[in-house]
């Protein structure tokens, strides 16, 4: 049994702090975080933390316990079967309370309130995201080049170019090897032997 605050109680009267204290606890098992004041939030937490230890327990006696407190039984059917097994291995401290500034219209100090284990499966769901989206990209890049580029065909220029350059290639004279190794052009061999020609004439 947590020890009862000192001060005031919240609402105007035990009857309605009670009502009260069971709809913030309706609210945050049905959504896993709520947004209220820092007073409210620190009065529910023992509270939703017990009835969270009851739905650990999930027997009859614990649902009916539960039942005082949370009216709504699709509610109390989440909190026995899912947000009570989450918590199997975990001895207490199933919330936590994050202060988030004053509220706009009366100043008052505002909290947010939430169950523990969603942030945390949340977290490790991101990580095994990254973690998947990390070896998708290495093996991408493991990938040879050669097979991500794509072949290039021939197109009707490129054959057009290729003609012309063959023809090209025919209409250049012939080179012809020399004695002494040197090579020489098809009309300087028909020059050199039109003189041959001359001298043995003469």
């Amino acid at each position: 049994m947590p020890t009862p605050t000192k001060g005031p109680r919240l609402g105007g009267g035990p009857a309605h702090e009670r009502l009260m204290l069971g709809n913030l606890a309706t609210a945050l098992f049905e959504h896993g975080r709520i947004t209220t004041t820092e007073a409210k939030a620190k009065r529910l937490r023992p509270l939703a933390e017990r009835l969270i230890t009851f739905a650990k327990r999930g027997d009859l006696a614990a649902r009916r316990r539960v039942l005082t407190v949370v009216r709504d039984k699709g509610v109390v059917h989440v909190l026995f079967t899912e947000i009570g097994p989450r918590y199997e291995n975990r001895h207490g401290g199933y919330t936590r309370i994050v202060k988030v500034g004053p509220r706009k219209g009366d100043n008052a100090p505002m909290a947010v309130i939430e169950l523990v284990e969603p942030l945390q499966e949340q977290v490790v769901a991101e990580a095994t995201g990254a973690t998947k989206r990390a070896a998708k990209e290495k093996a991408a890049k493991a990938t040879p080049a050669a097979k991500a580029a794509p072949v290039e065909e021939p197109t009707a220029d490129a054959a057009t170019d290729e003609a012309v350059e063959a023809a090209a290639d025919e209409a250049a004279p012939t080179e012809a090897p020399t004695a002494d190794g040197a090579e020489v052009s098809t009309e300087d061999a028909e020059e050199s032997a039109a003189e041959a020609d001359k001298d043995d004439k003469a």
